[in-house]
């Protein structure tokens, strides 16, 4: 099976997956955003595979609900569900990590591949290719210190990989309760590959 956990805020619900990270989507409506991840199946499958794992979902099973807030609605998955509170097994952690890095892989590469200028989103927005970029890669550092990896602003893609590489060596470790920082490992590796994967995914859709 798919465990899945539902993110429901007051308009929007997330459905996220446990045991993907990085593979969540939103929509309104329990079954319609269980509907929605699933037809990222493919899109999430050139992740999986770049970490060298093979993803072949079964059918998708509820096994928690959390409550969202308007942060939900605005699109960003903001609920810590308690099953992150649970041991995570050193293999467990180094497989997220796997797809942590997957992720900024095929990210980097669609962005280097891809045109400065992106069509316009529905109501004419949207940033262009670099400001995404920047954008992710700003949003990591704040994620970083989520987990106590605390680094300045970036002033070369060095100095981003230096940031990476202490993040990754901290959320391959096992971890046992209790929290010690401000978001659990499990849910910093599925954020983070979550926000990695949504602006590929806008990338690729804007091109």
């Amino acid at each position: 099976m798919t465990r899945l956990y539902l993110e429901i805020g007051p308009k929007k619900v997330f459905a996220c997956s446990l045991d993907w990270p990085g593979w969540c989507r939103i929509a309104k409506g329990e079954e319609a955003a269980i509907d929605r991840l699933m037809e990222y199946v493919p899109r999430y499958r050139v992740v999986a595979e770049r970490a060298g794992l093979p993803f072949s979902p079964g059918d998708p099973v509820v096994v928690a609900r959390v409550p969202g807030s308007p942060t939900s609605d605005f699109g960003v998955p903001y609920a810590v569900p308690d099953l992150d509170q649970e041991p995570l097994p050193a293999e467990e952690a180094a497989r997220g990590v796997a797809l942590m890095r997957a992720a900024w892989d095929v990210f980097d590469e669609v962005a280097a591949a891809s045109p400065e200028e992106l069509r316009k989103g529905p109501r004419g927005g949207g940033r262009d290719r670099s400001k995404i970029v920047d954008h992710v890669v700003e949003a990591e550092r704040g994620y970083a210190r989520m987990v106590d990896v605390r680094h300045k602003p970036f002033t070369s893609v060095a100095d981003r990989d230096a940031m990476r590489t202490e993040l990754a060596e901290v959320l391959s470790q096992p971890w046992v309760p209790p929290q010690t920082t401000k978001w659990p490992p499990r849910y910093a590796v599925r954020r983070i590959a979550w926000h990695v994967i949504d602006h590929l995914w806008e990338i690729e859709d804007r091109v």
